[in-house]
């Protein structure tokens, strides 16, 4: 397989272990490192079209990487049904989001913002779509009822049987108190492609804080651009507890994004609020992490950490005014006055 590429001789090709259910390896040769990526019955119209947007990219001098052509011209080699798609392997290591500094901060919303830029340039036109569905409470609430009738009773069960009971009904009363506060169905907003999972797991950084690669290009769709601002800034800079998000982190970081490309404080704003609000409603999280369809004690995810989900329902107004900040006139002419620059 490694020969249909004009790469020399394998010196090894060792298999790699990550999330995503596909096979993939570590290829080793004189010339270079390289990684190798299976794909099961590859959809090939989109996988051509991720390969084309990311050739595209690396073109522009964005740290993405581009696939390799083979001898024969294509990207996607098939054989036996499979495919498989080679990519020069790339070094740096992974940092959390608070880990970064606010100036490094700013500086990954600007790389967002250039790969939205340049997405925008790049690509065909999205249709902008009015509708966009919003969860409803009353459903949610339905589920966490018929979820509450799975868990064994006052000292039926295991302590994690009864924090199982008490997240359940802290979501139910949450949904309760803010049943009236559910965003509006039409909306209207700049969309485009967009990266798709643009979060800790798919960044790689240099040793000067910089950052190498944007990985995790399989997830590319089209949406609301600033959707995707607010749900990178919440999955960045999330705490693992009841602090809720770093607000500081998320201004510095959306200040960046609109130093490279400017949306407008209505469109973040509408942005968190929705955000907020699946989080709120995303009911299903707490199946996985509680009810055991997870494994035995589930993965909270990003969506479903119910300690976010009550901070944020708590702090909904500072959050808002925290997205919006770098779009406000005090921000934008005297950003040393924010914490985040101190």
């Amino acid at each position: 397989m490694l020969g249909r590429w004009e790469i020399g001789a394998a010196g090894g090709a060792d298999p790699l272990h990550g999330g995503s259910g596909r096979r993939s390896w570590r290829v080793r040769t004189a010339a270079g490192e390289y990684f190798l990526r299976e794909h099961d019955r590859p959809d090939r119209r989109r996988v051509l079209f991720q390969h084309a947007v990311t050739t595209a990219l690396d073109e522009e001098g964005l740290p993405v990487l581009a696939p390799l052509p083979a001898r024969a011209g294509r990207t996607l080699v098939t054989s036996a049904g499979r495919g498989y798609v080679l990519y020069p392997w790339v070094g740096g290591r992974g940092r959390g989001g608070l880990e970064l500094t606010f100036g490094q901060c700013e500086a990954l919303g600007e790389l967002l913002g250039r790969l939205h830029e340049a997405l925008d340039r790049l690509t065909p036109p999205v249709q902008q779509s009015l509708l966009v569905p919003t969860p409803r409470a009353a459903a949610a609430s339905a589920a966490v009822e018929e979820m509450l009738r799975d868990v064994p009773g006052d000292g039926d069960g295991t302590d994690f049987d009864a924090l199982t009971g008490r997240r359940l009904r802290e979501r139910r009363a949450l949904l309760a108190e803010f049943a009236g506060h559910q965003p509006p169905e039409i909306e209207v907003s700049t969309v485009g492609h967009l990266h798709g999972a643009f979060d800790a797991g798919h960044l790689r950084y240099g040793g000067s804080g910089n950052v190498t690669a944007v990985l995790g290009w399989d997830g590319l769709t089209t949406g609301p651009v600033a959707g995707e601002v607010v749900r990178s800034a919440a999955r960045l800079f999330a705490c693992d507890d009841e602090r809720g998000l770093d607000l500081d982190r998320v201004a510095a970081f959306v200040r960046g994004h609109r130093s490279a490309f400017p949306l407008d404080a209505g469109q973040i704003q509408a942005a968190v609020h929705r955000e907020w609000w699946e989080r709120l409603c995303d009911v299903a999280a707490l199946r996985n992490r509680y009810l055991g369809d997870g494994g035995e004690h589930g993965d909270d995810g990003d969506r479903g950490s119910a300690a976010l989900v009550a901070w944020w329902s708590a702090n909904l107004d500072r959050t808002l005014d925290a997205f919006a900040a770098p779009y406000t006139a005090a921000f934008t002419d005297a950003p040393g006055d924010n914490p985040a620059y101190g």
